[in-house]
Order: C-alpha cells, then sequence, then structure tokens
C-alpha cells in the first residue's frame, strides 16, 4: 500500500475511531453477520484479519477463534480496535500494525483468512500478490474468505468483480461458498486438501 494512501487511513482513523460507521449502520451490521454465518466452522485454530481497521468484525471473529491476529497498516486504526475489543476477548487477539502485501506473517499458517473490504485499496497486481500470500498462508484444511464492496467510490484501486476472479484463479483454491446481493459480493475458498 502506498504511503500517500497509508497517511489518508491513518488520518481518518486520528480523525473517528469508526469513520465509516461500521459498528451502527444497517449494512455493515448485516454484512458481518452474513459474513460469519457463511463460516463453514463453529471454531478456528488461527486466524489473520488483515485490514481490521477499528476491529468491529476482529470482536465478532474472535469468540470462535483460538488466536487471531489482526492487522492494519494505520496505528490510530489498531489504537481504536484495541479499545474496541471486550476484555474477555484479549487474550485471543493479537494486533499487529502491518503494511500489505510485503509485510505478510510469513511463517505462520491459518486456517482462516478474511479479507474483507481491504483489497479493492490495491491496485490488481498488488491485490493479487495479497490473494497469493494468503492462498499460501492457509492450512491444508484452511478457509479464505473476501468480502467487498461492489459498486464504485473514490479511493478504489480495482473492482470487485476482478479481485474476486484473481481469487479464483489461484491454484488450489476451491471456491465453497457465494453469496452476493446488490450491495457486497462474499466468496469462501478451501485450501489444499480441505473439504469441496
Amino acid at each position: 500500500m502506498t504511503e500517500s494512501r497509508l497517511r489518508h487511513f491513518e488520518a481518518l482513523y486520528s480523525a473517528s475511531d469508526d469513520p465509516w460507521n461500521v459498528r451502527g449502520a444497517w449494512y455493515e451490521r448485516r454484512k458481518r453477520a452474513i459474513l460469519l454465518a457463511s463460516l463453514a466452522r463453529p471454531h478456528y485454530r488461527n486466524a489473520f484479519e488483515p485490514g481490521c481497521g477499528n476491529g468491529a468484525l476482529s470482536a465478532a471473529l474472535a469468540p470462535r477463534c483460538e488466536r487471531l491476529l489482526a492487522s492494519d497498516g494505520a496505528s490510530a486504526a489498531l489504537d481504536a480496535a484495541r479499545k474496541g475489543l471486550p476484555p474477555a476477548l484479549a487474550d485471543a487477539v493479537r494486533f499487529e500494525q502491518r503494511t500489505l502485501p510485503n509485510d505478510w506473517p510469513d511463517g505462520e499458517t491459518f486456517d482462516l483468512i478474511v479479507i474483507s473490504e481491504l483489497a479493492y485499496y490495491f491496485p490488481l497486481p498488488e491485490a493479487a500478490a495479497l490473494l497469493a500470500r494468503a492462498a499460501n498462508g492457509l492450512a491444508p484444511d484452511g478457509e479464505l474468505v473476501m468480502c467487498h464492496y461492489l459498486h464504485d467510490f473514490d479511493d478504489r484501486a480495482c473492482g470487485t468483480e476482478a479481485l474476486h476472479r484473481s481469487a479464483g484463479d489461484i491454484p488450489g483454491l476451491r471456491r465453497s461458498m457465494v453469496h452476493r446481493d446488490q450491495d457486497f459480493l462474499l466468496e469462501t475458498w478451501t485450501g489444499h486438501g480441505g473439504r469441496p
């Protein structure tokens, strides 16, 4: 992600801990509920949520994860995420500042990776690199979840359709679920050796 884009997100989260009203907006709450209901298993050993923003989704994922790594490039977003996490979930969640796609947590394997409202901020070649890193970081029974807004907006660097197609083109990933409505596209893939 470019320095100017990181500065943009830093400024947004410095001005408000919820710049897109992800905690309160019906669109966000509904999307989060559909995403959680779409997960194939009730519990995951080691999950990763890159681009966690203020942690609204992290807090919803954490009860279903033994360990959850939530990262963002903006330190102000991570401050908001730490403050918003219920204390009972603190032992399960690790927040880290990471600039993706280059700062992927190599050496870790995840049985759940959730990329939500993030990858379209990258030009398609960078987004494809991010998705390739995600596929390589999946456990044999791992699940990759992608959820992205369908409509155009100023900050978008690539289209949702092209982005999700590039995930589907990665060898070894098998699409296991698709939900599309008027506002967002949600898809899940299983990794090498996972159930069809």
